[in-house]
This record gives structure tokens, C-alpha cells and sequence, in this order.
């Protein structure tokens, strides 16, 4: 807003001009007695002069209320967009709480579909995914069983389709080599989770947090890239852990448990000090620089092999 003192100050502005042309011209045109004819020929160039800066200014200000009214119009309009994020954001987490498995998914993928419209707001809905997926869960029976199945586990299974759902399309947005659906410099944080079956391969991940994770069947991480720290700390693969090809920013598999078949493949190098294996018939293939030594008759640590060192 133009302040009273501008305002004055451009109406003596003015005012100053007016009384500058009038001198200038009589002292250019002007020659000893100046005639009544040249005066007025000078008050008239004079009056036109500030007719034309008064103009100037009138022009100046409407073309600044115009551009007021332009970012005025640019503010409603993200104010609204941020209103109608919020209500279907919050429409959507609503729904992840249902007690219904039908629910749940139609809120996930609401979810997605807002991320996918809004990237703005893509962490904190990847955010709220993970934080779901960190809630307690205890996979049910395998499926050869399902045919006798109660009432109890009924739930359990619905609970896995929700879960895996989630789980698959965070996998299909972190996938570089789709670049319309590509969700670029995501993070994942999903410590403490119990994670059934998860595929998440040529993946590109900011960081990652696992710590302290269950992964019930096989686990294949093949190809993805995380280019800050990935942290297993405390993981437990029950199945295999298929790591071929992964390309870590930084790794920490301090406590981890590999009770199945490993491969890390000859082209992936990661920090194993401190993980464990469970001594047992199946194979498994560790990065160069690193082999098993057992400590009991039931678990073997990883060391780093005497070639590293």
C-alpha cells in the first residue's frame, strides 16, 4: 500500500517539475523581455510536460495494482490448492485407520494419487506409509494353509494384502528407470517394522532406516541405490536377502541376523562387522573381504577375511 507520505511526496515531485519546466523553457526560449506569445507557448510545453510525468505515473500505478492483483490471485489459488491437499490428505489417513482392509487401501491409494499430483508433499506421504508400516503386525499361517483358516486369521490375511499393497507401491514410485512415476530423493524410515515378502530392486533411495526390522521371506533389494547411509542395524532375515548389485552410500549391518540364504553377489561391497548367520546348509555368497567365523554351534559372525585385512 502507498503510504500518505508518498503520495505527497510524488505531488510535489510533480509540482517541482512543473516549476522546472516553466524556468528551463523561459530561460531557453526566452530572450530579454519574453512576449506574451512565447509565456504561454512555455506554459503550454510546460503543462504538457506534466501531463505527460503524471501520466507516466497513473501508468505506473496501474500496471503495480495489476501486478498486485496477479499475486493476490497466484496466493488464493496455492491457499486453495494447500486447503484441498490438507482435506484429502487427512481424508486419507482417516482411512489407513479404518478397521476395514477395504478402507485401507482405498486410502492408500488415495495417497498415492495425491503424492504423484503434489510432489511437495511426497516425503511426508512416503512419512505416513512408512509410519504405518511400522506398526505391530504378526504375519499370518503360510498360505497352503488358508483353506483352514479361522475367523482369527481372517484378519491377519487382510492386514497382509494392506501391507504389501503399500509396500509395492513405494517400490514402483522409487524406480528411476520410470520417470513419470519416479519419485526422486525419497527417504525411507522403516525401523522396527515386520515387512513380509518385500521387492524392492533397481531402486534409487535417499537413506533408508531398517534397524531393527523383520523381513519374513525372501527380501530382494537387487540393484537399488542408496546414495546416503543404509542402516540394518539389528535386522532379521529370516529368508533370503538377495543384496546383488546394490550400490550403498554408506552400510551398517551391526547386529544384523541371517538365518537364510544370503547373496551379495561380486559386485556389491558393504560393511559387515558385527553381523551374524545362522550356521545351516543353505548359500550363501558375502562381498569380497569378508567370511563367516563361528562362535557357537549355532551362529557364525562376519569378520573381515585376511585378505582385507
Amino acid at each position: 500500500m502507498l503510504s500518505a507520505r508518498t503520495i505527497v511526496l510524488w505531488a510535489v515531485g510533480l509540482g517541482l517539475v512543473a516549476v522546472g519546466s516553466v524556468v528551463l523553457l523561459l530561460v531557453t526560449l526566452g530572450s530579454g523581455e519574453p512576449q506574451d506569445g512565447v509565456r504561454l507557448d512555455v506554459v503550454r510545453t510546460a503543462a504538457s510536460i506534466v501531463l505527460g510525468t503524471g501520466g507516466a505515473a497513473a501508468l505506473l500505478l496501474t500496471a503495480r495494482r495489476q501486478r498486485y492483483a496477479e499475486l493476490d490471485l497466484v496466493q488464493k489459488d496455492h491457499d486453495a490448492t494447500e486447503r484441498r491437499v490438507t482435506e484429502l490428505y487427512g481424508k486419507a489417513a482417516d482411512q489407513l485407520g479404518s478397521d476395514k482392509a477395504p478402507v485401507r487401501l482405498a486410502g492408500l491409494y488415495a495417497l498415492e494419487r495425491l503424492a504423484q499430483g503434489n510432489p511437495a508433499h511426497r516425503q511426508t506421504i512416503v512419512n505416513l506409509v512408512c509410519a504405518y508400516l511400522r506398526m505391530p503386525f504378526t504375519p499370518p499361517p503360510e498360505a497352503r494353509v488358508r483353506g483352514r483358516i479361522g475367523p482369527r486369521d481372517a484378519h491377519r490375511f487382510q492386514e497382509l494384502e494392506v501391507r504389501q499393497t503399500a509396500t509395492a507401491l513405494l517400490a514402483a514410485h522409487l524406480r528411476p528407470d520410470r520417470p513419470e512415476v519416479f519419485w526422486a530423493d525419497i527417504t525411507l524410515d522403516l525401523s522396527n517394522a515386520t515387512l513380509v515378502k518385500p521387492t524392492l530392486t533397481h531402486a534409487r533411495i535417499g537413506s533408508a532406516s531398517f534397524a531393527g526390522t523383520t523381513f519374513v521371506g525372501p527380501a530382494t533389494f537387487r540393484g537399488t541405490t542408496f546414495s546416503g547411509t543404509a542402516d540394518f542395524r539389528d535386522t532379521w532375515f529370516r529368508d533370503l536377502a538377495d543384496f546383488r548389485r546394490v550400490a550403498f552410500g554408506d552400510s551398517v549391518f551391526r547386529g544384523a541376523a541371517f538365518e537364510g540364504g544370503t547373496d551379495f553377489g561380486v559386485h556389491t561391497a558393504a560393511k559387515l562387522a558385527g553381523a551374524r548367520a545362522r550356521t545351516s546348509d543353505v548359500r550363501r555368497k558375502w562381498p569380497d573381504g569378508w567370511e563367516e567365523q563361528a562362535v557357537d554351534g549355532d551362529w557364525a559372525v562376519l569378520v573381515a577375511s585376511r585378505e582385507r585385512r
